[in-house]
């Protein structure tokens, strides 16, 4: 006795699914933005400078940027242009670093190199200081005449902006510590002398590796 019972087939060759219809074809690109606000007093920096952020922006990172008057804000986006996945934040930082006091040259490394961070931190978060005792802090950190702050940046290849009481340092992950731990050390009453000893000595190493 033959069953009758219809067999089903699963193989695919033989499916033909037809045309994508066009709205299917569509590809949706996905933006980001990001809103990077300037304190007064780098507007001006920003506006004397423009062209030289504008370029690397557009041109390196392939993104859209903006200055909005009205909110005081430097805006990004990403456009079809844009080839890296970390562009924007690239970018993000490139600005952040100009508005936070570095220069335009110091700042652009950030978009040439991999391993460059951006790190900021308060005098308080170390040690609550106040009046005279603050404004010491300060002066122990810049040294006279900017001495200091230079001598660590160079042993430790960094850059450092004083802002107030606010400190930003930017280098490789390695040297923003080294850096760090110095300007924490002055900040807590180390004499100078004593920190440009420590300095001589991680910097030798810094340069046999």
């Amino acid at each position: 006795m033959t069953d009758s019972t219809p067999t089903t087939s699963l193989g695919y060759s033989g499916i033909n699914f037809g045309p994508l219809p066009p709205s299917a074809q569509v590809v949706t690109v996905h933006t980001e933005s990001r809103t990077i606000p300037v304190p007064p007093h780098r507007y001006t920096p920003l506006r004397k400078h423009w062209m030289n952020m504008y370029t690397p922006l557009t041109q390196v990172l392939g993104l859209q940027v903006r200055v909005n008057t009205k909110r005081r804000a430097v805006e990004l986006r990403t456009s079809r242009h844009t080839k890296e996945v970390g562009a924007i934040q690239k970018g993000a930082d490139f600005v952040k670093a100009f508005v936070l006091g570095f220069a335009i040259e110091d700042a652009v490394a950030l978009l040439r190199l991999d391993d460059l961070y951006l790190d900021s931190f308060e005098i308080k978060d170390v040690k609550t200081l106040q009046g005279d005792h603050l404004s010491r802090a300060i002066g122990r950190i810049a040294g006279q005449d900017g001495k200091t702050k230079f001598t660590i940046e160079n042993a430790t290849r960094t850059r450092i902006v004083l802002a107030d009481t606010k400190i930003h340092i930017l280098g490789s992950f390695q040297n923003i510590k080294v850096a760090r731990d110095s300007v924490v050390a002055l900040i807590m009453g180390s004499p100078p002398g004593k920190v440009y000893a420590k300095l001589r000595t991680i910097g030798a190493r810094l340069r046999q590796r």
